[in-house]
């Protein structure tokens, strides 16, 4: 796994005072699992076997690596296919703190509904790279709080957008979201070497924000309607 980046990007906040896009009842609803949802790994993995590049250039997976991951558009979303790095940052937990993770940042880009940190070993979320002439998330409606489809291994596991991190590698998500995947989530020694693939879709927005169940609802939602889009 790449060495982390000690750097942490400063977004507004007035991303998560964006209009959120809910289905009925989405809002609150019950945290339950992913693969209780309509949408299959398989299903989601036959939409993306072919990639056509809104990235101006490509990310490296670690530092050490070349740089060969593209940012791909299609049917409304957003997708990569990269590792998966573990985030830990965000509030201090037994899991998450500075003795479990040698990169710990007691921040996050994006906030809970109450101002704090997202906390990253209760909380499945997605990190994106910070914007940069590779890609800047905004410009294609990619927000804090957003809905993301993360496929693993036959797994689908729904997260939100929660953090940002270097501006040059990608492919990293929270402690929560690899635990759910069956990924080792620890922060230094766990994550994936490959077969992530992280499918993001525009213009979406979970609040708040740490509504796991609101994830859920959404995501399975959103998943199917880019499955019927040719």
């Amino acid at each position: 796994m790449r060495t982390r980046t000690l750097t942490l990007s400063a977004v507004a906040g007035a991303a998560l005072l964006a209009v959120t896009a809910l289905p009925a009842g989405a809002t609150g609803a019950a945290p339950r699992s992913a693969q209780e949802g309509s949408v299959t790994a398989a299903a989601l993995l036959a939409k993306v076997t072919s990639c056509s590049q809104i990235s101006n250039g490509k990310y490296r997976t670690d530092e050490e690596t070349s740089a060969t991951i593209p940012v791909c558009g299609k049917n409304g979303a957003v997708f990569w296919k990269a590792d998966m790095d573990v985030d830990c940052d965000g509030q201090v937990t037994s899991k998450c703190n500075s003795g479990t993770d040698p990169w710990f940042q007691d921040d996050t880009a994006f906030h809970q509904s109450d101002g704090r940190p997202l906390r990253a070993d209760s909380l499945p979320y997605v990190v994106v790279p910070s914007s940069s002439s590779i890609w800047k998330y905004t410009s294609s409606g990619i927000k804090g709080g957003g809905v993301v489809a993360v496929v693993y291994n036959g797994k689908v596991e729904y997260a939100v957008v929660g953090d940002t991190g270097p501006t040059k590698i990608i492919g990293e998500a929270s402690y929560a979201t690899a635990n759910a995947l069956g990924i080792d989530p620890d922060p230094e020694t766990g994550g994936a070497d490959s077969g992530v693939t992280y499918i993001l879709f525009k213009n979406s927005q979970v609040s708040p924000i740490e509504s796991h169940g609101a994830a859920v609802s959404l995501g399975d939602s959103l998943a199917r309607q880019f499955l019927a889009n040719n």
